[in-house]
């Protein structure tokens, strides 16, 4: 089956396709500023790494991209519906100049009854009143009815590591906006990636107990790791996850600790694990 690359929504392919079988890109850049980030490196880095959000140039302005979305959302329904939509991988999908545009896809995927996985370091975003619903505006995220709710997870990058990540709201802020979402019934995942070091990602790990039901694990791109130090830290992982999370290992982490997928235990998934679906 070809792939399909559309100007908002595609087929992500290789590490990307990791985290999501479908994804959606309205802006390249990002002002977050983190150190590690890999739109800073390599070929690509001229073309999506500004530090300033910025609407991708296939979209004459924010109306044209909505209805190219709507477009092309139609066009792959089905899978959709099947495997969900996620955003982003370009930027930061709750940035100031990127959420409206967020926001509004929402509400698309919504009343089509697409699931939608959100991957941010920004908390601001949930005491916006920016959502109108059922004619009602100054509406927040936590208005949405229920049905909308358990069809949307919200990520948060956690590394622990405030000083690598300027531009983003703290890593205590975003752990305490995973509280409020999963509290109000949002479905939750951390992505605790790049590993700093391990101390901190166990740290986050540990903070984000009860109020978070996915852990993406995966290291830094180009970055050495003793053989041993990450397999006690995969060991520790597991054990503290065992009887609430589930844990997906990317695949660059596990050829780093030398394990096959086949051998971990239960609560270790594979990537094509739907975290909509009941733990």
């Amino acid at each position: 089956m070809k792939t399909f690359k559309g100007k908002a929504i595609y087929q992500p392919a290789g590490k990307a396709k990791e985290y999501a079988e479908w994804a959606c890109n309205f802006y390249v850049g990002c002002s977050n500023g983190c150190d590690y980030c890999y739109l800073k490196k390599g070929r690509g880095a001229a073309i999506l790494g500004g530090n300033v959000p910025t609407l991708k140039k296939c979209f004459k302005d924010e109306v044209h991209a909505l209805e190219v979305f709507e477009m092309e959302l139609k066009a792959n329904l089905p899978e959709l519906q099947k495997h969900g939509l996620f955003f982003s991988f370009s930027t930061d999908p709750m940035l100031p100049e990127t959420i409206a545009m967020t926001y509004q896809a929402l509400v698309v995927c919504s009343k089509f009854k697409i699931p939608v996985k959100i991957l941010t370091k920004v908390e601001k975003f949930i005491d916006l009143k920016i959502f109108e619903i059922d004619g009602n505006k100054g509406c927040s995220i936590f208005d949405l009815p229920n049905n909308a709710k358990c069809n949307i997870a919200f990520g948060f990058t956690l590394t622990g590591h405030d000083e690598l990540e300027p531009g983003a709201s703290t890593n205590q802020e975003r752990i305490e906006a995973m509280k409020k979402l999963h509290d109000a019934g949002f479905k939750t995942f951390a992505s605790i990636e790049p590993v700093i070091d391990f101390k901190s990602s166990i740290e986050m790990i540990v903070r984000t107990a009860g109020i978070c039901d996915l852990l993406k694990i995966g290291l830094e791109s180009g970055k050495k790791y003793d053989k041993n130090e990450l397999f006690n830290f995969m060991n520790a992982v597991i054990f503290i996850a065992r009887r609430t999370r589930k844990v997906y290992f990317k695949d660059s982490l596990l050829k780093a600790a030398w394990i096959e997928r086949s051998e971990l235990p239960a609560n270790c998934v594979n990537r094509d694990y739907n975290i909509f679906k009941e733990l």
